[in-house]
């Protein structure tokens, strides 16, 4: 009898240890989103902090934010923006998070509108593996117009949908044979761009990849990513510009990781 006590507290003690251990390694979640931000240096120093901006707790569940009516006279309005953040457990082997952030009526300098843009981020982690897996679908220009001129974005989803690792991301983009999209750096760190293809033309206009650089206005980027191992950021929109406004800004961005808690220490 005793030596049956003892194999089945010694039973008991190995279930509560795996529940305890369970309990004290749990997922570090991230997740942040905002729909505009920048800073005008002229004709007037004028900064904007972050609109909609919302960030996502380490222990997971889920936030939002949303501005409606914005306006900056003559620099920026637009009549609506929000940004949703959750992240959760789908069952006991995958962690899911998620940033979404959407701006609306867009009108930047009376030069860039918008009817809708939307920067959609979600990840995949799976118990076990180093990282989480990142795609972009649902991210989407409508009724985009630069100097009155209409403005057909295609986005290549299949990039993030296919890499689900930073590795393979960045070995991905070495063998790029369009690397005026891309640049990758090696220090851990790649930024490239969704953006397949920019329809638009027009006077002073000029392309290099996924930025248009116009005479008396500025540059333009389009959706660009900028991945590291186990993070990706996604801008639809960053703003370099230079005359006869200067100003820096970044429309409808979100970033998503995640990692799990190192193990506890043994002895603990």
């Amino acid at each position: 009898m005793p030596a049956k006590r003892s194999k089945k507290t010694t039973k008991t003690t190995k279930t509560a240890s795996a529940n305890e251990s369970k309990q004290r390694i749990p997922f570090h979640f991230h997740a942040e989103a905002h729909a505009f931000s920048g800073t005008f240096h002229r004709p007037v120093l004028y900064p904007i902090a972050a609109q909609a901006s919302v960030s996502l707790p380490t222990i997971g569940g889920h936030a939002h934010s949303r501005v409606e009516n914005f306006r900056v006279d003559g620099l920026v309005r637009f009549t609506a923006a929000s940004s949703h953040v959750s992240g959760s457990w789908q069952n006991d082997e995958i962690v899911t998070t998620h940033a979404t952030a959407v701006i609306e009526g867009l009108n930047i300098l009376d030069f860039i509108t918008a009817d809708r843009i939307v920067a959609r981020l979600t990840s995949e982690h799976h118990v076990g593996e180093r990282e989480g897996h990142f795609i972009a679908l649902g991210s989407t220009f409508e009724g985009l117009k630069i100097a009155g001129h209409a403005v057909t974005v295609t986005l290549r989803h299949d990039l993030m949908v296919e890499c689900r690792t930073f590795a393979t991301l960045r070995d991905r983009l070495a063998k790029d044979k369009k690397p005026d999209k891309i640049s990758v750096t090696t220090d851990g760190v790649a930024l490239c761009s969704l953006a397949e293809d920019i329809n638009v033309q027009f006077p002073g206009l000029h392309k290099e990849g996924h930025i248009l650089k116009i005479d008396h206005f500025g540059e333009i980027s389009f959706a660009e990513v900028f991945a590291a191992f186990g993070t990706r950021t996604l801008t639809m929109l960053r703003l370099k510009l230079g005359s006869p406004q200067a100003a820096n800004g970044t429309v409808v961005e979100c970033t998503t990781n995640g990692q799990p808690m190192p193990p506890t220490p043994s002895g603990t």
